[in-house]
């Protein structure tokens, strides 16, 4: 028989043109697909609950008597239908439904339902279960075997799904469904530490078991992903995702990219002329960067450095090392307030140093852009410093050889490559240092971003004093208030950070404007500025720059002041709804204060009452200041969905694994990876094409 990854879903009873092209919108188009399209959850139709015994929130299966059925009308219309069994009565509620519907269920006739008992105003309900109606001399079988529920999208019903997949399983045999992982992985001697534990299933049985797991199957077990048939598939599917990233790190290594040779004497201007000494992570990552870029293989590399750990000076050596060899050096920031900010620490560093210095924003135009784009374009501007506007069509460089990516999280994959693509000349691709003040937890790491080698700046410059940080209810609002006057008053500066910009009946977060004329009438007696998203560029710079000047006293802002802005005299951080915000978001906003050599203080002021998440969040900053213990946290509260944010993780679209519970899996998918490469590499596509299909990860970037 046709191996299944080559077999048309068309081969499936009812499988015509139109449910084929209904099926290839969720990524089917063979067998093999079909197979690997796995359910969501489970449904447990395979025994009775007696009336009498239902509570809410359960799903249950459900017979007895229609006793009657009305129309009812209040706020929507429903069609409800009483049901009756020796043990009590329960109410079907319909909000959509027919005539012929309403006309099927008459008093006296024997149904079958399945749905979520809920709390109404009849009492127990069911909304709009599932049913059939029965025959009473030869009443339906109750199903065999738990009920699977799918991934779906518009015009493929769950009924069809279901019917696909049964027929799908019976196309299984020894010969077209290939095992690709190595068969040593499943053997006995492996049963300690190795990547499979022995006796796990095979790929087959563990297909078979979870499109139609047995009435005693473990639903616990099922719902937290943890059955080994589940992980025997997570475990195939990481090896896919990180074979992918492998294979094209190998791509993009075949490549040429301009050998830079270090800047020795310009390295030594520069490092002489900074008013603080490089940490060793510094010079230890510096030298990491320089050994890469002085080789002809285009460097792809991160660069982690918690809030403050200095990793713009090493950025800066990197570009100086461009420079020296005749390159320009790009620099991409997601915010205008980022980018301004190096553009000022280039200025202030570079310009001694005789070194030209190219500024652009989406935001200029006319005549003073055409300028800018003339000097990148005849190589004038040795460093280019802006946002996404480097990579706008009418953006042309001279000789680009090391691009700097800064909050590489903020952009999505397309963009990154399309700067990088901006410097393809002469049949060399320049380097690419990615760098990020969000740690990202290791987990993630080795699963987007298995391309890359990684840099760790892991100590801060030596003075800075931990911040203190604590956790006040809102109803005490004004103790918050009188720490800031008194913190204010012996020449420090302060934040105050808000979640909104504008009031909403929905959100009890005060918005920033309103919390900035509060704060006004209480404290007469500061010079306030106010910073949110929506001023224009030159008014949010004006107050920023007063801020840095101390002709402020207290800045109130949205959390636009995430990154990016170095303000050291600035002691004392409020944070506003706390709970609104992420651990890493968090983590971020408190960095902006603690960056001086004075003791500094973090306020979060939450409203009540606190969800339990919400709580853990809160307890987590107060007891850590470590961005890589607040990052594999925020992944177990938050999941990778929204630790990468949404362009990241539409790139990493895993169907059954999770990176937080199935961690203990990755080193051993590392291994398994490099092995497959090397011993068997006619495996590797098939593996990669049946868990991506086409859509492997732009992985150049």
């Amino acid at each position: 028989m046709t191996a299944l990854d080559h077999t048309p879903v068309t081969a499936l009873r009812g499988v015509g043109a139109q449910m084929r092209d209904k099926l290839a919108r969720i990524g089917i188009t063979t067998i093999q697909d079909v197979l690997f399209h796995l359910p969501l959850r489970y449904m447990d139709r395979t025994r009775l609950s007696p009336i009498g015994s239902l509570q809410a929130n359960a799903e249950v299966v459900i017979e007895g008597q229609v006793m009657g059925t009305d129309v009812v009308y209040g706020r929507r219309r429903s069609l409800m239908c009483k049901v009756q069994d020796r043990t009590g009565i329960v109410t079907l509620r319909f909000f959509h439904f027919n005539v012929a519907q309403r006309n099927n269920l008459t008093a006296g006739t024997a149904i079958r339902c399945y749905g979520e008992v809920r709390h109404g105003k009849a009492g127990l309900e069911l909304y709009h279960p599932e049913y059939q109606l029965l025959d009473d001399s030869t009443p339906a079988p109750l199903a065999q075997h738990l009920t699977p529920v799918y991934p779906a999208s518009e015009g493929l019903t769950q009924y069809r799904l279901r019917s696909i997949a049964e027929q799908a399983l019976t196309c299984i045999d020894d010969n077209n469904l290939a095992e690709l992982l190595p068969a040593e992985l499943n053997s006995d001697q492996t049963d300690n530490g190795g990547l499979l534990r022995k006796n796990q299933p095979s790929l087959a049985d563990a297909l078979r078991f979870l499109h139609a797991p047995p009435a005693e199957a473990p639903l616990q077990l099922l719902a937290e992903g943890k059955h080994p048939a589940q992980q025997r598939l997570a475990l195939e599917e990481l090896l896919a995702h990180h074979l992918s990233l492998l294979r094209l790190r190998l791509q993009i290594r075949q490549h040429r990219a301009p050998a830079l040779k270090p800047a020795n004497s310009l390295t030594r201007k520069f490092l002489c002329a900074l008013p603080f000494k490089l940490t060793a992570a510094q010079q230890k990552v510096g030298r990491e960067i320089a050994a890469d870029i002085a080789q002809p293989i285009p460097m792809l590399r991160l660069l982690q450095g918690d809030v403050g750990s200095g990793k713009t000076v090493v950025a800066a050596l990197a570009a100086l090392q461009a420079i020296n060899s005749g390159y320009q050096a790009a620099i991409m920031a997601p915010t205008e307030i980022l980018a301004e900010q190096h553009r000022l620490n280039f200025d202030n560093w570079f310009s001694p140093l005789g070194i030209k210095i190219a500024w652009l924003t989406g935001k200029q135009k006319g005549k003073a852009r055409q300028v800018i784009l003339e000097t990148l374009a005849d190589g004038s501007a040795q460093i280019i410093i802006g946002t996404h506007a480097l990579f706008q069509e009418d953006v042309r460089f001279h000789k680009l050889g090391l691009t700097i990516i800064d909050e590489q999280h903020r952009f999505g994959v397309q963009q990154r490559l399309a700067l990088r693509e901006k410097g393809f000349s002469e049949g060399l691709i320049p380097h690419q240092l990615i760098m990020t003040a969000t740690p990202i937890p290791r987990t993630l790491a080795m699963s987007v971003y298995a391309d890359l080698d990684f840099s760790v700046i892991d100590e801060l410059p030596a003075g800075r004093i931990p911040i203190n940080t604590v956790a006040i209810s809102d109803q005490r609002r004004d103790e918050v208030i009188d720490r800031i006057r008194s913190a204010c008053g012996e020449g420090q500066q302060a934040y105050w950070v808000c979640t909104l910009i504008e009031e909403s009946d929905v959100l009890e977060a005060q918005a920033a404007e309103v919390t900035a004329s509060e704060l006004r009438l209480l404290l007469p007696e500061l010079h306030m500025g106010l910073v949110h998203g929506r001023l224009k560029p030159g008014e949010k710079a004006q107050v920023m720059n007063a801020f840095k000047a101390g002709e402020l006293d207290l800045l109130v802002a949205t959390t636009v002041i995430e990154v990016g802005v170095d303000v050291p005299n600035a002691s004392l951080m409020i944070i506003e709804n706390p709970e609104r915000l992420g651990l890493a978001q968090l983590h971020q906003l408190r960095g902006r204060v603690g960056r001086g050599s004075i003791a500094s203080h973090c306020v979060l002021l939450y409203a009540t009452p606190l969800s339990q998440r919400a709580r853990d969040r809160i307890a987590i900053m107060r007891q850590t200041n470590d961005g890589f213990v607040i990052a594999e946290e925020d992944l177990k509260i938050r999941g990778p969905g929204e630790v990468l944010g949404t362009r990241q993780t539409g790139e990493l679209n895993l169907r059954i694994a999770n990176l937080a519970r199935d961690a203990y899996l990755l080193d051993q998918v590392k291994a398994t990876a490099n092995a497959l490469l090397h011993n068997t590499p006619d495996k590797v596509a098939p593996i990669i094409r049946r868990w991506l299909g086409e859509n492997e990860r732009y992985g150049q970037v």
